[in-house]
This record gives structure tokens, sequence and C-alpha cells, in this order.
């Protein structure tokens, strides 16, 4: 465990988690606030999985374009090498790191910083992905958003892969994955069996 003893009078931090499926505009909304403490004049430190180059390596992009600086890691605990007057640290693609990555948001928390995390809740299987489920459990403030589903016009809460295979890694964007409503989506994994 990594949380370091508690100090009367130290500033708090917390942890916030946007979740959702692919499209949803999580690190649109994770650039968004990143940006705002910016503006603020706080010192933001930006994390992102190595294993992430899809759009850059050294950023983080939304699908819109939007873009920050993000540091490529192997290793959540690498998060813990921040600089001492960092106060935000955001962090892309949470369910791509390792089992440690709560831990290591809990113990940026009780050093008083403001950790943001955006992430897949679900894998393209329906089921919770990597250490996201103990994150969101821990977090202080939950955003979740949503999609649009492209077969009816719903809510969108699923990542449907369009691409075959069994590895719940795959990278990739509109050739690989659509956003569906909990419908579609079932009725897709139906079709597929089929």
């Amino acid at each position: 465990m990594f949380l370091e003893p508690y100090v009367k009078g130290r500033r708090s931090g917390w942890i916030e988690v946007i979740c959702g499926c692919m499209f949803s505009g999580k690190t649109e909304e994770l650039i968004r606030r990143l940006k705002r403490a910016k503006i603020a004049g706080m010192k933001v430190e930006v994390f992102k999985p190595k294993v992430d180059t899809r759009y850059d390596e050294t950023a983080i992009v939304s699908h819109d374009t939007s873009s920050v600086l993000a540091q490529p890691l192997e290793r959540a605990s690498k998060m813990l090498q921040i600089s001492a007057d960092t106060v935000v640290v955001g962090i892309d693609e949470a369910q791509f790191f390792d089992a440690e990555l709560p831990e290591i948001c809990a113990q940026l928390a009780l050093r008083g910083v403001r950790v943001i995390a955006a992430g897949l809740d679900m894998d393209y299987r329906g089921i919770p992905f990597g250490p996201m489920p103990q994150l969101l459990a821990t977090a202080e403030y939950v955003t979740k958003v949503h999609a649009i589903c492209v077969h009816c016009g719903n809510l969108a809460t699923h990542s449907y892969r369009l691409a075959d295979g069994e590895s719940v890694l795959l990278l990739g964007e509109k050739e690989h994955y659509e956003p569906r409503c909990r419908s579609c989506y079932q009725m897709g994994n139906i079709l597929r069996l089929k």
C-alpha cells in the first residue's frame, strides 16, 4: 500500500472519474477540466498509458482533435513522481493502467492533489474494464457521459466492437467500434452468434 500517514492541516485532494462508452466525450471533458485548471493558474500534470498511441504519443487527443500534452507511462506508480507544486493530475484512458492505479490516485489525493481520471467503464464485452471499478468506487465525484446510439438514436452506454478478435485490447476508432444503447448492443451480439 502506498498511502502516507495523515498529517493534520494538510489540504485534502479528491478523485474525479469521467467514464462512459467510446465516443461519449470522456477525453473532451477531461481536457476541458484541465484547461480550466490551467487558466486558474494551477500546476497541472497529465498522464496517459504508453500503449495508447492512436492520435499522438505524447498528448491526449479527443475525437474533435482538442489536445493536451501528456506523459506516457507504463506503470501508474510513476505518477507519484509529480512535482511538489502540482495540484491537479489528469489521467486519460485509465482503463489501460495497471491494478495499482486506484491506490496511486488515493495517494495523490491524500497529498492534496485533485485527480481527474477518464476511461471506459466497460470493455466491448460489457464487463467492467481494468482498474475502473475500484477507481469508480473510491472516487468522490463520478461523471458518466453518453454517446448516441448509431442505430436508434437513444443514449449509448456500450462500446460495440465491429472487428473480430478476442483480445480486450484493440486500439481503434470508428473502423473497429461504434456506440450503442443497451438494446442495440444486445441485438448485435445475438446476430453475431447466429
